[in-house]
């Protein structure tokens, strides 16, 4: 009697199908056979989507997206100017050299005039002489006044008596005291001109005598504000003219500029002058110091040039500590307009074809490729604002985007697009 091999216990269930008894070792030889094919093949969707090519994708969002003016400009002293003698005369001491800091009020200079020193002399000796003469004729006058009283006394004595007593008083007395009461009074009367008369001698020599001195006080040459000698043109010993003229020829002391305050000029496009607002807080590129700096919009022409088709616009850049210098290139970055809310999608995601169209690669529900024509509206530095097109929540291929084709099948990885860089 033979004993057939005994089948494992996981056979046990499918010995019987249908109703029919299958033998055991035929069931053996299917179930090795299901076996083996399984382990060598797989899900062509699962073959697909290992070898699809992985992708960066960002979503479209809503964000405030703002648009902004740069333009380049040179930093200007927001004043500079050339240091001239009101008198002139030779450098007698000198207090300042290239790159001195000055403030308000600082000699920087001393000027010698001798000839203006002996003027002052004479002025002070006419002064004085004035002022004697409107002595004297104080005293001339008082003496007079005196004389005129007398004789008026006189003369009035002698009338009221000549009218209660006709024939007391002879009338050749009368007419003599009358003759002196006149001559007093015009005595009196010039007086009084010799009085006014050196009195204004006296007011023209102290006029002359504060003129030279105001003259003279411009021999110590200040500094009409702080700032910074950026040239020196005149040394210890050399002679300056009174700057005076208009000649252009005239010799300077010095340069002085005020760098505490620097201005920059920006000719801002037609397209742009609706949103300048005085006032505004600006930001200021300087990539010299690698650095950036606040800047106010402080002035505007409100006139568009009809040449450049631009606005004159100043904005004004605060620098205490003296780290910008006039002559610097700095770029101004001026914010236009701003949109709440807006559907965004970043710069680098988007091949553009002008100002206002636009194309993505969409990556769909069934992570295919798919490119789609957009429609642009407010740009920013790092995003475009969307106005038709996408929908909230799409995912599209940010960066290289040029091996993709239509419906291609991709492993898409989300990522956040990179912020812009901190001012």
């Amino acid at each position: 009697m033979k004993h057939e091999p005994q089948l494992p216990a996981l056979l046990e269930p499918y010995r019987e199908l249908s109703g029919c008894v299958v033998p055991r070792r035929s069931l053996l030889l299917a179930s090795l056979l299901l076996f083996l094919c399984g382990c060598g093949s797989s899900s062509p969707k699962a073959d697909d989507a290992a070898n699809a090519p992985q992708v960066a994708v960002v979503k479209v969002i809503r964000s405030d997206i703002a648009s902004q003016l740069e333009i380049a400009s040179e930093f200007l002293p927001y004043q500079e100017i050339d240091v001239f003698a009101k008198v002139s005369g030779y450098i007698q001491k000198l207090n300042v050299d290239w790159g001195s800091h000055v403030r308000q009020g600082q000699v920087l200079a001393v000027l010698e005039i001798p000839e203006l020193e002996q003027q002052l002399l004479q002025d002070d000796a006419s002064v004085k002489r004035s002022e004697h003469d409107s002595d004297r004729a104080r005293q001339d006058l008082t003496q007079a006044e005196a004389a005129y009283s007398v004789a008026h006394v006189t003369y009035e004595r002698l009338a009221d008596v000549q009218k209660t007593q006709p024939g007391l008083v002879a009338q050749e007395e009368i007419d003599q005291a009358q003759g002196k009461d006149q001559e007093g009074s015009a005595g009196v009367s010039a007086a009084r001109e010799g009085v006014s008369a050196a009195e204004q001698a006296l007011a023209a020599a102290k006029a002359a005598l504060d003129k030279d001195k105001a003259l003279f006080a411009y021999a110590r040459i200040t500094a009409p504000f702080d700032g910074v000698v950026t040239r020196i043109d005149a040394y210890t010993g050399a002679l300056l003219p009174a700057g005076t003229s208009s000649n252009k020829g005239d010799l300077a002391l010095c340069h002085l500029s005020d760098n505490t305050l620097l201005r920059l000029v920006i000719p801002v496009p037609e397209r742009a002058v609706p949103d300048i607002r005085a006032g505004e807080t600006v930001d200021v590129e300087v990539s010299g110091l690698q650095k950036n700096f606040k800047g106010q919009i402080v002035r505007i022409s409100d006139q568009i040039d009809t040449t450049t088709r631009t606005m004159h616009t100043e904005v004004s850049v605060p620098n205490p500590k003296n780290e910008l210098i006039p002559g610097m290139y700095a770029s101004v970055k001026i914010p236009l307009h701003t949109i709440e809310k807006a559907l965004t999608v970043p710069i680098q995601a988007v091949e553009t074809h002008n100002n206002v169209d636009g194309t993505v690669v969409l990556v769909n529900s069934a992570n295919h490729a798919e490119r789609r024509r957009i429609k642009l509206g407010l740009e920013s530095a790092t995003d475009y604002e969307v106005t038709a097109g996408l929908a909230e929540n799409d995912r599209v291929v940010f960066g290289e985007r040029s091996q993709l084709t239509e419906g291609e099948l991709v492993n898409p990885k989300l990522i956040e697009a990179p912020a812009p860089p901190e001012e």
